[in-house]
């Protein structure tokens, strides 16, 4: 095995937290900092032609393939996982920026009893089910909401505030948490089924806002000069890198600093393999380069800032801790796996004239927080908690993805030269179903650890993720569909449309099915998995600090949502930048003077 010379700070994966990180040493430390990124180097410039469906959306081109790495899944611990030989429920990105190329760019806060949410379920239920693992975080809304205030500033996020400073304000999202100020930049340009989901909501006495985005209305300049265009509307969002900018990336938005500073460099083709600790600190990491040769890079601090299964694999594989066992509840590394709880009314729209759907962004629509947290949940509903209810906002109808929807039950489906010709004229005459996207809580049984049969390219075992739909999601699933289906119904009446739902015309829709769902593996939900190495204010009961910093050992620090106790309904980049800003704060001005944990 080959050494290097040491540095002071490795960083292990360039995507939105590690290169953040790297940024905040690089401009306010003289620090020698790597960066060492598995994938390939990637640059705003290589965007410029980049919108193939075919390319991105079919054969996931900004994403990592699971032939050099992925992770087995199984329902139980009952059972024997297998290989997810295709990305379907989450797609991890890989390469300069990460998931952060890619990304749709909805830019939303959690609520602020999230951050302590296992007092405050305690406070308003008395106690929790059994099995449940929901946690406090160490911190509450008063800590975090300035890093979430410079993380907005980071990307310019569009939108309307609701609250601020505890001055509620119609128009905005009046059930989040107080704000310091309005968003950089206001509300993109609102699309014809968003304006129409507006009216539907406030139909029904709702309070609709506009969904924050990352995909900025106007042209804008963040704090550290970095300037971007306004949206073009081009509809090539989630999956794709923005062709001009509009969308922050950590490639247009971090590495134009970071090629600045002589203290900070990338290596990329390095797939990291271990931390090398002994007696009780991080003495570096173990890779292997582009042509094969294992390599020890040693230094003074280590940070870990992979993709969330990434994170803890690498904590596992490297011993560092003890892994969670769901049987006897006793271990850390690998508990409290979360993803989120997706669904959407069963039924779609058909308007007779067409509705321009292939002009959109990922934040033209509007949401509505009725349902979230514990607003608008009765006892009678069975659930902890909710979440939100969004509409146009869908992605926007490209060519290949969007071919084929119809009525069900018009024609035969998926085949034939009659479904052929109706799709192809009905291709932009459909509005899907209201859709939900819903809190996910952490369960004694679902857990990562590592594989004992499949292993990776270089014969180290793959991460398992045991993880399947609890009885409490099932009931989610259950309340979110009959109101979106509600929704989507006004939506119907608002804008002239005819209400298919699902089965055809003619038949009631089916609001939950006759057997238990499954935690599909197959099909999309959001890259948004969290957990594993989560964060807390006790040793005992969290694998890092309130500052991302390991318990055990001070000079490891780990960022992502990895250490997020629990899963939101709200996408999580606004939250997982701000933290990061915590933690990056935390070792500039308290660790590198006293170098020892902080608490």
């Amino acid at each position: 095995m080959k050494t290097l010379k040491s540095v002071d700070v490795v960083i292990v994966g360039g995507g939105w937290t590690g290169l953040l990180m790297a940024k905040e040493l690089a401009t306010r430390t003289s620090l020698e900092i790597l960066a060492l990124e598995r994938g390939p180097s990637r640059k705003p410039s290589d965007y410029i032609d980049g919108m193939d469906e075919v390319d991105y959306g079919i054969h996931n081109k900004m994403m990592q393939s699971p032939a050099v790495l992925t992770v087995t899944h199984r329902f139980s611990g009952r059972e024997t996982a297998v290989p997810i030989r295709q990305y379907g429920s989450f797609k991890p990105g890989t390469g300069t920026g990460g998931a952060g190329e890619h990304g749709g760019g909805n830019a939303d806060r959690y609520l602020p009893e999230f951050f302590t949410l296992r007092s405050h379920l305690l406070e308003k239920h008395g106690k929790l089910p059994e099995d449940s693992l929901v946690a406090d975080w160490g911190f509450n809304w008063d800590d975090i909401e300035n890093d979430l205030w410079r993380a907005e500033q980071l990307m310019g996020i569009s939108g309307k505030a609701g609250n601020i400073r505890g001055k509620i304000i119609e128009g905005g999202n009046v059930y989040e948490g107080w704000r310091s100020h309005e968003f950089p930049t206001p509300p993109p340009k609102k699309n014809w089924a968003g304006v129409m989901f507006f009216k539907a909501a406030t139909e029904l006495g709702l309070k609709p806002y506009p969904q924050p985005s990352a995909n900025i209305s106007t042209d804008y300049t963040n704090p550290d000069g970095i300037s971007r265009p306004g949206c073009a509307y081009c509809g090539y969002c989630s999956g794709y890198a923005c062709m001009i900018g509009a969308r922050p990336q950590p490639t247009n938005v971090l590495m134009p600093i970071l090629r600045r500073h002589s203290n900070f460099k990338i290596r990329n083709g390095a797939a990291v393999r271990r931390v090398v600790h002994k007696d009780g600190r991080a003495i570096g990491v173990t890779y292997v380069d582009e042509q094969g040769e294992e390599i020890m890079q040693p230094a003074s601090i280590v940070i870990l800032s992979a993709w969330t299964t990434h994170n803890v694999r690498l904590l596992l594989l490297s011993k560092i801790g003890e892994p969670y066992d769901p049987a006897t509840n006793k271990g850390l590394v690998g508990k409290n796996l979360t993803h989120q709880v997706i669904t959407s009314a069963k039924a779609m729209i058909m308007l007779d004239e067409p509705i321009n759907s292939f002009m959109n962004n990922s934040g033209l629509g509007f949401r509505i927080s009725d349902y979230d947290g514990s607003f608008g949940i009765r006892p009678s509903d069975g659930i902890l908690r909710g979440g939100c209810f969004s509409g146009g906002s869908q992605s926007a109808a490209l060519p290949i993805g969007s071919f084929g929807r119809i009525p069900p039950g018009a024609t035969p489906r998926n085949w034939g030269s009659k479904w052929k010709t109706e799709s192809a004229r009905l291709f932009d005459h459909v509005i899907g179903g209201c859709g939900f996207r819903g809190d996910h809580l952490p369960w004694r049984q679902n857990h990562m650890d590592l594989d004992p049969t499949y292993t990776d390219i270089f014969g180290d075992p793959l991460l398992r993720m045991t993880l399947d739909w609890t009885d409490h999601e099932q009931k989610q699933f259950d309340f979110a569909e009959r109101v979106a289906m509600q929704l989507t119904e006004s939506l119907a009446r608002v804008s002239g449309g005819k209400l298919h739902k699902q089965g055809g015309p003619s038949r009631q829709p089916q609001l939950a099915s006759p057997a238990p769902r499954r935690y599909n593996a197959s099909s999309y939900n959001t890259t948004h998995i969290q957990g594993g190495a989560i964060m807390g204010s006790s040793p005992g009961a969290s694998v890092l600090n309130p500052w991302m910093q390991h318990w055990q050992i001070p000079n490891l620090w780990m960022l992502g949502s990895c250490g997020f106790p629990e899963n939101s309904s709200g996408n999580p980049t606004t939250t997982i930048l701000g933290v990061t800003y915590r933690a990056a704060d935390a070792l500039i001005e308290k660790y590198l003077k006293h170098p020892a944990a902080l608490a």
